[in-house]
């Protein structure tokens, strides 16, 4: 997602669901899933997806080009990372058990698995300093003070600053573009922290 709140799409799973020739917990446990997790200490097209923010608040109608999409790729793919952590879940085919014998609605039980596959991929988040500082910056907090250090706050907030003035746009919202861009590094943490208490 844009603003990094990663959902695993319903869509998707009914999809898999209603290909498979057997019942719910059988279509599934032929896929062997094992959700995956991927952190990045820093996302080099967050400015692009901040521009994207706001043209699309300022104009509903606005639509990316194929320019954008490339540029976008382009970022993403040759931009700074810092660090990058994957994180691979055991199968999940003792839970699938558990969620067919929760219900037997359908539609309950690819919700149950949604939900399941979402509490995998964001309780094994690595956390980086960025994610802290940016929960405490945009929920106006200090709930992670004592983890992370002046220094690292202020290289944060001079590569925010830095990010900020590659945008170009009419009407720029340095506000609003800020609060988007810490969104995105805040977000993973608050997923991460309702998956750990749930």
């Amino acid at each position: 997602a844009k603003n990094s709140d990663d959902r695993t799409q319903p869509a998707l799973l009914k999809m898999l669901n209603m290909s498979g020739k057997n019942q719910f917990a059988d279509n599934f446990k032929q896929l062997h899933i094992c959700p995956i997790s991927i952190s990045y200490e820093y996302d080099p097209c967050d400015y692009l997806k901040a521009i994207e923010f706001q043209l699309k608040r300022d104009n509903p109608e606005y639509k990316k080009t194929k320019a954008d999409d490339l540029k976008s790729m382009g970022t993403g793919i040759m931009g700074y990372k810092g660090k990058v952590c994957f994180t691979i879940s055991e199968e999940i085919d003792n839970e699938l058990d558990c969620i067919a014998q929760q219900t037997e609605n359908k539609g309950e039980q690819i919700n149950l698995l949604t939900e399941l596959i979402d509490k995998k991929i964001h309780s094994n988040y690595t956390i980086f300093s960025n994610n802290k500082i940016a929960y405490d910056l945009l929920l106006s907090e200090n709930k992670f003070a004592t983890e992370y250090n002046e220094e690292e706050k202020q290289t944060f907030l001079s590569y925010i600053d830095k990010q900020l003035a590659k945008i170009n746009i009419p009407n720029k919202d340095e506000d609003f573009l800020r609060t988007k861009i810490l969104e995105m590094y805040a977000n993973p943490l608050i997923n991460h922290l309702t998956a750990k208490n749930a």
